[in-house]
């Protein structure tokens, strides 16, 4: 493996995480968005960040300091693309907009770099064609808090080079994560395999009147000893993703899942409660209410 310069295409919650994880652990990172509004999105997120390595990872401000002097931010994809060994895509999780934006990449890639998808449940196959290098493409997949949750799943299709597949591997492990091969394309990978149908089920029991998000979260703390219930961690997430996804299924005919939609919606995203990256969603940050010693007790 000898990538150096690594682009992040998509500067939200977790495409700012990996961009600053990589360039943390030594890589050349150029920030890749679609203005300039969400680069200076970003740039507040990067800042975010240096708090959370330095609180979780012991970083002194010098290394911060040196890790953030590693990115570049762009909104022209070609100029942020141009020197790329490796391109990871953490675009929004919505087909077309991920088919748009590899048929615009395939043009002004280079031939040597390398395309990875961060998509959270879309194989790998189902987009290889618009990048116009399926044998270099696969998927690489992180959860939410990387330097703390450091698992990168890695997922190729029946194209992908297999000597691609070992170099993403070893990438993994160069920037700290622990490297997690599937043998074969899965929707969700692992991690999303067995959470999506966790958080569907959450979503569910509010949306059909059976409880309310907190009771529902409460549910799940108490009784199994997580930090965090179904809700919490859709705050992590951020409530645009689990959005689209239901409104995909919703499209394809789930009238559950269309339900969740509206609600996500109209009590959510309409009011500007996107999760915990702008610190409101089911909870108002940085104090969440599960955070309190009496929430579990009420």
């Amino acid at each position: 493996m000898d990538f150096k310069y690594i682009t992040v295409a998509g500067s939200g919650v977790l495409g700012s995480q990996i961009a600053f994880q990589s360039a943390y652990h030594g890589f050349d990172v150029a920030v890749y968005d679609i203005n300039d509004e969400a680069l200076t999105r970003a740039k507040e997120r990067f800042e975010v960040l240096k708090g959370h390595f330095k609180k979780d990872l012991k970083a002194t401000d010098e290394e911060l300091d040196a890790a953030y002097n590693r990115l570049s931010f762009h909104t022209d994809l070609g100029e942020a693309v141009k020197n790329a060994d490796l391109l990871i895509e953490a675009v929004p999780e919505v087909l077309d907009i991920k088919k748009e934006f590899y048929t615009n990449l395939a043009k002004v890639a280079p031939a040597q770099t390398v395309f990875a998808t961060n998509t959270s449940t879309m194989l790998p196959s189902t987009f290889a064609e618009y990048t116009g290098r399926p044998e270099k493409f696969l998927a690489l997949h992180f959860a939410n808090d990387i330097w703390r949750s450091n698992t990168a799943e890695i997922m190729g299709h029946g194209g992908t080079d297999e000597s691609v597949f070992n170099d993403v591997v070893e990438f993994s492990k160069a920037i700290g994560m622990v490297a997690l091969p599937l043998q074969k394309e899965q929707p969700g990978y692992i991690l999303n395999t067995l959470l999506v149908p966790f958080l569907n089920s959450a979503q569910y029991l509010v949306v059909n009147g059976i409880a309310d998000p907190h009771t529902v979260d409460k549910t799940w703390m108490i009784a199994t000893g997580a930090p965090r219930g179904p809700f919490a961690i859709l705050d992590v997430i951020g409530i645009n993703t689990p959005y689209h996804l239901s409104v995909a299924k919703a499209n394809a005919g789930d009238g559950e899942a269309a339900k969740v939609a509206e609600y996500l919606k109209t009590e959510f995203l309409d009011k500007g409660r996107m999760g915990i990256q702008n610190g409101k969603g089911f909870y108002d940050y940085p104090n969440p209410r599960y955070m309190d010693k009496d929430f579990l007790k009420e």
